[in-house]
């Protein structure tokens, strides 16, 4: 019965990816009819992030009222009713108002599907699902692209994707059934218990530290693929274009990385994984600090690109040995909610280094990141591996 899940999970981590990234795409075309500076794209991003914060942090306690298969149907429906706002939307406020939803509904669809394929599924499957949501942020810009050169208004982009979103909800909610027979067959020792509380997790074994490797890698990764192609450029000299090219490879690398994941975890496990692409991810930023050819750092940036592959999704599959499965939807939200805070501080915190200091510090905020992430990932091995 898990099997016939399996397609309709890839999806949806598809549609998980189509919304990251559609609205830095729209954004150049939107600022302008909607008469607001370009900088407003930072709040609408902050409401987003706000609430994908919120719901993660509530996931533990909706998957055990709701189940897993309510939860991604209802959220999902959420974030496609958002898309269709942003597609009507004629002023500011309407896009900040329909922010709520959009964020709500993907950060516990996020931590109830990451949870859910950890504790049912080999570990390839969570890097190949990883795999597909990167497909799906490469999806969404490609579609608005489409729409903009044919002379659509953004609005458009949005309503396709909405639509694409609509249909998958309609299909969540028809496999419903599916969802329940298998959780009526495996999850009788979560059901039985309450769910935990903020200050029941935070003090878990390793919950802190599971939180702040967490909260590194996604801040890292984040930086890395805003910040990269202004480095290249101011730093080392690289042509834009060039640097712009590069930094896409950086994404394809993670997501061709990921993919090449899924058959490396038939040989090593969830923290030889995590090992192995940290080891990648410190050789790709010593290549952005050493002096030589810009050749190097372009060849840093997409080993950084290949070191981040293996980790989000061996960290999100190890919870459940790490914690147990009956607590492993209470880690994951939080763990969803520190990724997500990440992504929110820390890239800006590099920009004003960079515009008060220099873009030069780039290689050195990554490393400092990628040691603080190792230190507690390491922390969170001996404490678990202890209890």
């Amino acid at each position: 019965m898990v099997q016939l899940l399996l397609p309709i999970i890839y999806i949806s981590f598809i549609s998980l990816g189509l919304p990251d990234s559609l609205l830095g795409s729209a954004w150049p075309s939107m600022y302008p009819a909607l008469g607001v500076p370009v900088s407003y794209a930072g709040l609408i991003s902050m409401i987003i992030s706000f609430g994908t914060i919120v719901s993660s942090l509530n996931s533990d306690r909706l998957t055990r009222a709701l189940g897993t298969g309510k939860v991604t149907a209802l959220s999902v429906a959420m974030t496609a009713a958002a898309l269709f706002g942003f597609s009507v939307s004629t002023q500011f406020w309407m896009l900040c108002l329909w922010a709520v939803p959009y964020g709500l509904g993907a950060g516990s669809v996020d931590a109830a599907l990451n949870n859910y394929v950890a504790l049912h599924y080999k570990s390839r499957h969570m890097s190949w699902l990883h795999c597909m949501w990167g497909i799906g942020t490469m999806i969404s810009p490609m579609v608005m692209g489409r729409v903009l050169a044919g002379g659509g208004p953004w609005t458009s982009g949005y309503r396709y994707i909405a639509l694409f979103q609509i249909l998958l909800s309609a299909v969540l909610f028809f496999s419903l059934p599916l969802w329940q027979s298998r959780t009526a067959d495996t999850d009788t020792e979560t059901a039985s218990t309450q769910a935990l509380s903020l200050g029941q997790v935070f003090r878990l074994p390793g919950a802190r530290e599971v939180m702040l490797c967490f909260f590194c890698y996604c801040a890292l990764e984040t930086t890395a693929g805003l910040w990269a192609s202004s480095y290249l450029t101011l730093t080392k000299g690289v042509a834009a274009g060039t640097a712009a090219s590069f930094a896409s490879l950086f994404y394809i690398g993670i997501t061709a990385g990921r993919a090449a994941c899924g058959f490396l975890t038939l040989k090593f496990n969830d923290t030889q994984m995590i090992r192995m692409g940290q080891c990648i991810l410190a050789a790709g930023v010593l290549a952005l600090l050493l002096p030589g050819p810009q050749i190097l750092a372009l060849s840093g940036l997409v080993l950084v690109g290949l070191g981040c592959a293996p980790i989000y999704p061996s960290i999100i599959h190890s919870t459940p040995e790490h914690f147990g499965a009956d607590r492993s939807q209470a880690v994951i939200g939080i763990q969803m909610a520190s990724a997500y805070l990440g992504n929110l501080a820390m890239p800006p915190l590099f920009g004003l280094l960079a515009n008060n200091i220099t873009p030069a510090l780039f290689p050195f905020y990554l490393l400092a990141l990628l040691v603080l992430m190792v230190f507690m990932h390491e922390q969170l091995v001996r404490k678990t591996s202890c209890c």
